[in-house]
Order: structure tokens, then sequence, then C-alpha cells
């Protein structure tokens, strides 16, 4: 089984029943499998090889679902990238992976211009859109029109890599998880036993495609010949609300970031949506309270809380029939996978201890492209000989029944609207203003982000640095999830004896003061 054995297994079983909603588009099952095929052949004409990487930049669209179906019928693994990464983090993701082609949209011509000039290797560079004026793209269209709807023969195995996905590192620096088939198979077909996923479901997904939790939606819709509706964000949370009515929405799969914005909006727990049959959350936990009010406007639907990470996909889910028992627990093992609790030297550990979460299944990645290091210190041998387990990194306690609770991070890494951020990475920009001497980015409690992101500013004597001006610099070189909500300046920060920023007394101050 391959993962884009999921597309065509529901094209030829449901050729005309609609695949994808975007907008004003509705494409069948049957188109999406032609137009995947087309673009796989053009792919492989232009030198798209087994094994090789694509590096597709495209928002949550139509042309966006194809290529990805498209990269894996050439044989190929996908690299799905944020459309508002900036140049220089592009840049370096592409001359990471080394693709062989790219697929990217007419405006991010610069950021892609540079990307390539750095990366000799790419050979195709298809272009979604008008207004691109490099001669050696073609436009998406043309490639799509270009190839041969006959099914292109296959030669990759699910040992193959499916796709590299980029994730925030403690080095500052995106880390791509490799993810094979088989990995993606294992996962998708797990959440959707669990979620029992059904043929008639209706899955809203405004998360990104470059974000795993968006990505899977796509495959677990293809998977049981779901409807998915694809939308690009949440900036207007009523049309979000209009379209789960008017399309009929069965699944909806959010972040405590969105659950929190459609609970503000008036009305929404008053709005009938008759056919929503579940909810899910993973990301960061959802509050306690915004599971009460879920839970009592929308009785007919199950909520799902879930915890996973990008390098074995999900870890846990908890039964819907146990949110009012247990609110605060993440859940036990998902379908086919076992975990279990370590403390510092290898030991497992009993109910109500806590210690390091360490995930066993197939759906445990291979881990980081060309880093091997960074693979050693978060996968290591598993109990039989040759297999390899997960450490999440990540403080837990388990009860005597098997449920998961989320005690805290061994790392610094802060999960801000369902993504991670490396709080190097926000560093390195804030030291790139010629008035910060110093920079700490730690992230706090936040009920709505799950964490904020907030940033300590030493600034040069005189300066008349503001936080205006720090915001203005950061959406210039960040993400929107990556840019601080909260910046304070301060004279000095706080050292250990070795001289270093004393960042769990950051924190603490930060805990006190709230």
């Amino acid at each position: 089984m391959l993962v884009h054995d999921y597309l065509e297994r529901s094209a030829d079983r449901l050729p005309d029943k609609t695949a994808l909603v975007c907008g004003t588009r509705r494409l069948s099952y049957a188109e999406i499998d032609t137009m995947a095929d087309r673009l796989a052949t053009t792919l492989r004409r232009a030198g798209v090889c087994r094994g090789d990487r694509v590096v597709i930049t495209l928002p949550n669209t139509p042309e966006a679902v194809v290529s990805l179906f498209a990269t894996l019928k050439a044989d190929a693994a996908f690299v799905m990238v944020n459309p508002t990464t900036k140049a220089d983090k592009l840049a370096y993701i592409v001359q990471n992976c080394r693709p062989s082609a790219l697929i990217t949209e007419a405006g991010q011509a610069v950021a892609v211009e540079e990307a390539k000039a750095a990366c000799p290797s790419v050979r195709c560079h298809l272009v979604v859109g008008d207004g691109y004026a490099e001669q050696a793209a073609m436009s998406w269209e043309d490639g799509v029109a270009a190839g041969d709807p006959k099914r292109p023969a296959r030669h990759a195995i699910d040992l193959d890599l499916a796709a590299l996905i980029y994730t925030s590192g403690s080095t500052g620096r995106p880390k791509g998880v490799m993810a094979t088939h088989l990995n993606m198979v294992t996962a998708a077909i797990s959440i959707t036993t669990y979620l029992e996923s059904r043929p008639d479901d209706v899955v809203l997904n405004v998360l990104p495609l470059s974000f795993d939790y968006g990505l899977y939606q796509v495959l677990m819709a293809a998977r049981v010949g779901a409807t998915l509706v694809l939308e690009r964000n949440v900036a207007y949370p009523q049309m979000l609300v209009d379209r789960m009515a008017s399309e009929a929405v069965t699944g909806l799969p959010g972040v405590p970031t969105l659950f929190a914005l459609l609970l503000q909006l008036s009305g929404f727990e008053r709005h009938p949506l008759p056919h929503l049959r579940y909810m899910t959350n993973t990301g960061a936990a959802l509050p306690v309270e915004h599971i009460r009010r879920l839970r009592a406007a929308f009785p007919h639907a199950r909520l799902y809380s879930m915890y996973g990470l990008t390098e074995c996909k999900r870890v846990s889910y908890l039964p819907p029939e146990e949110v009012d028992r247990r609110p605060r627990s993440v859940g036990i093992a998902i379908p086919n996978t076992e975990v279990w609790i370590e403390d510092a030297q290898g030991n497992r550990l009993g109910p109500g201890q806590v210690g390091e979460l360490v995930v066993r299944g197939a759906h445990v990645t291979r881990g980081y492209w060309e880093d091997p290091e960074a693979t050693m210190r978060t996968f290591g041998p598993g109990p039989l000989p040759g297999e390899t387990v997960l450490y999440t990194g990540d403080l837990f306690t388990m009860d005597a029944e098997g449920y998961l609770y989320f005690v805290g991070r061994q790392d610094d890494i802060i999960k801000t609207r369902g993504e991670k951020v490396s709080p190097r990475e926000v560093e390195n920009v804030l030291y790139a203003l010629p008035e910060t001497v110093e920079a700490a980015v730690i992230g706090v409690p936040d009920p709505i982000l799950g964490q904020a992101i907030k940033a300590y500013i030493v600034p040069r004597d005189g300066s008349r640095l503001t936080p205006q001006d720090v915001i203005r610099h950061c959406r210039r070189h960040l993400e929107d999830h990556m840019i601080p909500s909260q910046i304070t300046f301060c004279a000095t920060l706080p050292k250990t004896e070795s001289g270093k920023i004393h960042m769990a007394r950051l924190r603490e101050e930060a805990q006190q003061n709230d």
C-alpha cells in the first residue's frame, strides 16, 4: 500500500463523487486523479526520478492537492512548505533537501529565485498563476495539459520516502522529518479507525497543508472517499461557520486558536450544525472551559482531544466518552501503537510517575534528513533488535488505565496556534536588529494560542526602539505564527553561572507576573 493508492482506489470506486471543495471550485475524485497522472508524467519527463524531492509552496488550493499526489505518482517525495515562508528559510530548505522540482505561486518570485540560485539540482519549475517572468519556468496548467492521462507505472515500495516534513528544531534551523509510505499509511489507517471515518463525511480543513495535521486531512479523506472542504485561513470565522452549514460539514479538525475564535463569535454556540459528527483538537491542550462549552453547544458531536508529533504523526487520543471524566488527559495510545514512560536511566516507570514519553509503532518515522546527530538524540533502539522507537522529549504521567497526562517539555520549543516555533529562530531575527544587544524568547500560557511568544530585548543605550519597530521587523522575516505577541525591553537579562541567559528564570518571572 502506497499513499497515493488512497486517491486511485477512491477514484476507481467513486469517480464522480466530489472529493474537494475549495471556494467555488468542486473537483471529483476522477478529476483529481487524472490531473495528478498528467502532472506526474510531466515531472518524470523533466527528470524527476524515484527518490527525488519536489518542493511545493502553495496555499490550501486544489493545485496543492494535485501536486502532492502527482509527486507520489512520479515515485518522488513531496516537501510541503508554507507559502508565507521567508526567502532565507526557503533557501535553506531547498538547499537542504536538494529538490529536482519546484511547484510555486507566481507571487513568490523573489523568494523562489533566491532559493533556485543556490540549488542547481532544480530541473523543473512549475508556477501557479500569472505574472511570473522567469523563462525557465512552466505554468502549472501547461504542465498538467502536457502530461499523459494514463496512470504512470509505479516503482516505489512502502519503504520509500513519501514526504519530508520540515519542523522547527532547537538549533534554530528546521529539520526534515523523513516519512515513508509505510509511516504515513500506518498513521492514516490508525486515525481513521478511531475517528470512524466514512465516505459520507465532509471535513472542513483550514489548517495549512505544510502542517502535518492539515496534510493528513487530505490523505485520510482520500482513504475513505470522503469530501474535503479546503479553506485558506480563519480571517473571517463567521464565514467558516456559514461554510460548515452550507456544506453540511461532519468533521472539524482544529487547534485551540481556531476553537477559541469560533467560541468568541456571537451566536456560534446556538448555530444549528446538525450534521457535525466530530471535532478534533491537537497541537496544544484545549482549555477545559472550551471543552465544556463545545460539549454543551454540540452534544451530538464527538470531541477528540489528541497528542502527537511530526516525528510519528499521532501518539494518543482521548475517547469522546472519557472527555467529561478526564478533560486534562490526552488519552490512550492510538490503534497499533505502544507507549510508555521512561526515566533518565531508561527504566520504565509506573502509574503516576513523571518521565519521558516513548512511542513504538510503524508510524515512527526514519529520523531527520541528513542529520544523524539529531536523529540519534530523538530516535533510539526499541525492545526488539533492529527496531527504532521515538523519544518525544516531553514529560508525561500515565494512570493505571493507560491514560496519558502531559506535564511539560524537556526542550524550549514553543507550540503556538498548533505549530512548533523554535525560540532560537525568532532570536536570530531579533538579533538582526542593529539596536539589539541581547534577546531571549520564551513561550507563555495563552488561552487562545496555547502558548504566546514573548520576547525579551536588551536594547543599546540611547536606542529609540519600540515594540512596533520590532513587530514590523519580524513581519519582514518570520512567518505569521512566529511573530512575538509580547515584547519586553529590559536593561539586563538574568544569567547562569556560565554566563548564558537563564531561560528558566525568565519563565519563572513571566509566570509570577501573569
